[in-house]
């Protein structure tokens, strides 16, 4: 087995590892043993003879919010290594093109006119979509610049405008009902995801990391620069809007469910470049694992570390700068 491989087995051993721990520790602890009796009941419809507490916290409780973990995690991580190969920036995140800004801005617009939970995440998934569409379209309309620099600059500049309309929204809100909701959802959690949440995003997350996989050495040559990419028969206009497009929609899909967690489509998947290099066919698989660990790792901690939960933004936050900041170091050292 070549080291890539290895990597990626032992980043796979780590996320079932931390699966079993998310379920293990809590206010209703589930023995790896009793878990694997549940699952194994389910699938083969036979009796599992456990009470029906250890039943419910599984399958409606705790369950839901493992897998949307996994599916956040895999889905912001898989979109960051995209996006860093694609605009060849290990500090580019999934939001660089305003898609959580245009998430943002929905999900508190339905917040705001007191809309129910699926018209929130419907809104903040099409804004989240259409901020990134719009930024294409500026950066389409701008001739004679790298398309590159201005599509970041566009996504800025957006994010900037739609953080600005979320400000104002905040500032008309109620402040007995909707802007604690609105903070709560801008800060990040899964503590009110349910089953039908996960299965909303299946599809969009599938979609996306389906598209990177099929077009992943395209993203490595994409990687090399527009001239490079085009001498090896790859056209870099339509093939970059492909892999924004998968990216996006995977990040608008889990964000709507999630809120803003920032940090995982940054650190983690800098820190798999650095294990097994810029290939793509390599870079994307240990990214995802590496992603779906960190964020169960990081919701485990949120719910158990103290007797209330800590927002997942924060906390993501709290844990992402240190291990930047010495990945950056580390990665100086092994430069010079």
């Amino acid at each position: 087995m070549t080291r890539a491989a290895w990597v990626t087995a032992g980043a796979a051993l780590a996320l079932g590892t931390l699966v079993a721990v998310a379920f293990a520790v809590g206010r209703f602890p589930v023995a790896p043993a009793d878990l694997a009796r549940l699952v194994w009941a389910r699938l083969s419809g036979t009796p599992h003879g456990l009470s029906t507490t250890v039943e419910t916290v599984v399958f409606a409780v705790r369950g839901p919010r493992v897998v949307a973990a996994l599916v956040v995690g895999a889905a912001l991580a898989g979109a960051g290594a995209a996006y860093q190969s694609l605009f060849r920036n290990p500090l580019v995140s999934p939001d660089i093109l305003g898609v959580s800004a245009g998430a943002a801005l929905g999900a508190i617009l339905g917040i705001f006119f007191a809309l129910d939970v699926w018209a929130i995440q419907g809104l903040a998934f099409v804004l989240g979509l259409a901020a990134v569409a719009l930024a294409y379209a500026i950066a389409s309309s701008m001739r004679g610049h790298d398309p590159i620099l201005v599509l970041v600059l566009a996504g800025v500049v957006l994010g900037a405008l739609f953080g600005a309309c979320v400000a104002l929204l905040k500032y008309l809100a109620d402040p007995y009902n909707q802007l604690p909701a609105i903070t709560y959802w801008l800060l990040g959690s899964l503590a009110s995801t349910t089953g039908g949440d996960v299965r909303s995003v299946l599809l969009p997350v599938g979609i996306g990391l389906a598209a990177l996989w099929l077009l992943r050495w395209r993203v490595t040559v994409l990687s090399l620069g527009d001239e490079e990419a085009a001498a090896l028969g790859v056209r870099p206009g339509p093939m970059r809007a492909l892999i924004v497009a998968g990216a996006t929609l995977m990040t608008a899909a889990v964000v709507s469910i999630s809120g803003i967690i920032g940090w995982v489509g940054l650190l983690v998947p800098h820190f798999a470049r650095l294990l097994v290099g810029p290939d793509f066919r390599r870079l994307l698989p240990l990214a995802v694992l590496l992603g779906a660990a960190f964020m169960v790792g990081v919701d485990t901690v949120a719910r158990t570390a103290a007797r209330i939960e800590m927002p997942l933004g924060v906390l993501t936050a709290f844990i992402g700068t240190p291990i930047f900041l010495w990945l950056l170091a580390t990665a100086r050292r092994s430069w010079q």
